[in-house]
């Protein structure tokens, strides 16, 4: 039996990766659309951009800034583009359950059918009502409109430093209806920038003067609710480990995320969470209040555990 141990710091990260907006009619190939919607298709979730200040420097591709037309935009070329592609697989689908008694593939129909429909009534997939059975081909299919969205409000540092904006109320509406539940967060990509170049003391002078802060930690936190992941920790004497997994991982494929030797030996889990040994002093605190537990591979675990895993390393097979 092995115990692991970390070998060096590691600080968990999020990949945001930077796509140009779409323009009208991009999901039939206008501008670059395709190739835009190619790479929107590559992510887990979507932080969705919008324009609300105004700039005689910068042009806008619709000639003006109405952030309420240009998120009608979007989400009109995410639904057409995912149209489009049901409409073919609907339609593949249809002949191919013609030909077979496979139930398998009529299942699939159904599923296929109900999206194709949602489509064409312009809902987000993601709104709609669906099985765990269902759910399990909507992942397969990867639609743009069962991504979840977080709505960045790019403001100008006027805005941001008086903390009002004309379009804030407009858009939080739009979103409520067309997106409900979705965050809408307000930030100026011109003050971010202002403030990071800044030495730190200068920094923490202006941030106090403006009564005003960086929005880096909220988008920060939000884009990983939006992806349902959640942290556990492993930890020696002097160094810390933090790993990314979905909530509702349960230990072994926890353990799985450092070595794939810890998931397939798991014998157990160690665990005390971050509250716990914050409240208790540390890890001898924990055990000696009962905070300090063994788990099983039916394990749970929960955000900000302190983990520490017991495996049997698999023998090699003999040749």
């Amino acid at each position: 039996m092995e115990a692991y141990k970390p070998a060096k710091n590691f600080r968990a990260v999020l990949d945001v990766w930077d796509i140009a907006g779409l323009v009208k009619g991009a999901h039939e190939g206008k501008g670059l659309g395709n190739e835009f919607l190619s790479n929107i298709a590559s992510v887990d979730a979507i932080f969705h951009l919008v324009r609300a200040f105004k700039d005689k420097k910068i042009d806008h591709v619709e000639g003006d800034v109405n952030p309420i037309r240009d998120m009608e935009i979007i989400r009109a070329e995410l639904i057409a583009k995912d149209l489009a592609m049901m409409s073919t697989k609907f339609e593949n689908m249809d002949k191919a359950a013609k030909r077979s008694n496979d139930k398998k593939v009529k299942d699939e129909l159904v599923v296929v059918e109900r999206i194709f429909q949602g489509l064409k009534e312009n809902k987000e997939i993601q709104f709609i009502q669906w099985s765990p059975r269902e759910i399990e081909y909507l992942r397969s299919y990867n639609l743009f409109t069962a991504k979840p969205v977080v709505f960045l409000v790019n403001v100008g540092l006027k805005d941001w430093l008086k903390g009002s904006n004309k379009w804030i109320a407009e858009i939080q509406e739009w979103v409520k209806g067309n997106y409900p539940g979705s965050p809408v967060i307000p930030f100026s990509a011109t003050f971010e920038k202002m403030v990071i170049d800044m030495k730190e003391e200068e920094r923490n002078k202006y941030l106090e003067e403006n009564k005003t802060k960086s929005a880096i930690n909220r988008i920060i936190t939000n884009g990983y609710d939006a992806l349902s992941l959640i942290h556990y920790f492993t930890a020696g004497e002097d160094e810390v480990k933090c790993w990314t997994i979905r909530a509702g991982t349960k230990a072994p494929q926890a353990a799985g995320v450092i070595h794939t030797d810890f998931e397939t030996g798991f014998i157990c889990a160690e665990v005390m969470s971050y509250k716990d040994w914050k409240k208790c002093g540390g890890e001898q605190g924990c055990k000696a209040t009962g905070k300090y537990r063994q788990h099983g591979k039916d394990y749970v675990v929960q955000d900000g555990d302190i983990m520490f895993f017991k495996f049997n390393r698999p023998v090699p097979k003999k040749k």
